[in-house]
C-alpha cells in the first residue's frame, strides 16, 4: 500500500518521540506500507529538519534525526512528478503533496492539518487521515495487541 507522510508526521515524531506520529514512522520502517516521496517532499523535509527550533526541541541529535530520515528513505519509493494539479488547495505549499499522492497512487495522506486538504477544488481516490485514523483503519488489531 502506497502512503504519503506529510511533513509535519515526521516532525511530531522527532519532537514527541511517542505517540501516534511514532507508532507511523515505525510501521513504515517494518515495511508495513511503502512510503512515497517526490523531489518538493524531500526538499520540505530537509528544509524543516534543519531549523534550529527544530533541532532544540527534538530529543533526538541533528545526526539521530538525519539517520531516522535516511532510514524512511531507504525504505520509500520515489516518484517523478510529470504535471501540476494546480490550483487546487487553498496553500499552495501543499498542492505538491496531492501531486503526489496522485502520481504515486497512494491508498492514504497522513498529516496532522486534515482542514489543509478539505476545501480541495479536485476530487482524487485517496483519503486524508491524521496518524491515529491510519492507524486504526490500518493496524487496529496489531495497535490493540501491543
Amino acid at each position: 500500500m502506497n502512503v504519503v507522510i506529510d511533513c509535519n508526521i515526521f516532525i511530531s515524531a522527532v519532537l514527541s518521540q511517542n505517540g501516534t506520529a511514532v507508532e507511523v514512522l515505525r510501521y513504515a520502517l517494518k515495511e508495513k506500507f511503502i512510503p512515497q516521496f517526490g523531489q518538493k517532499l524531500f526538499k520540505e523535509y530537509e528544509d524543516v529538519l534543519s531549523r534550529e527550533h527544530i533541532i532544540k526541541n527534538s530529543k533526538l541529535s541533528k545526526d539521530e534525526i538525519d539517520e531516522l530520515l535516511n532510514a524512511l528513505l531507504s525504505i520509500s519509493k520515489w516518484n517523478e512528478i510529470y504535471y501540476l494539479w494546480r490550483p487546487n488547495l487553498k496553500d499552495d505549499g501543499d498542492n505538491h503533496i496531492v501531486e503526489l499522492a496522485v502520481a504515486s497512487n497512494s491508498k492514504y495522506i497522513i498529516t496532522n492539518n486534515k482542514k489543509d486538504f478539505l476545501d480541495k477544488e479536485l476530487n482524487f481516490e485517496f483519503e486524508i487521515v491524521t496518524a491515529k485514523e491510519f492507524l486504526q483503519k490500518e493496524f487496529y488489531n496489531e495497535c490493540n495487541n501491543i
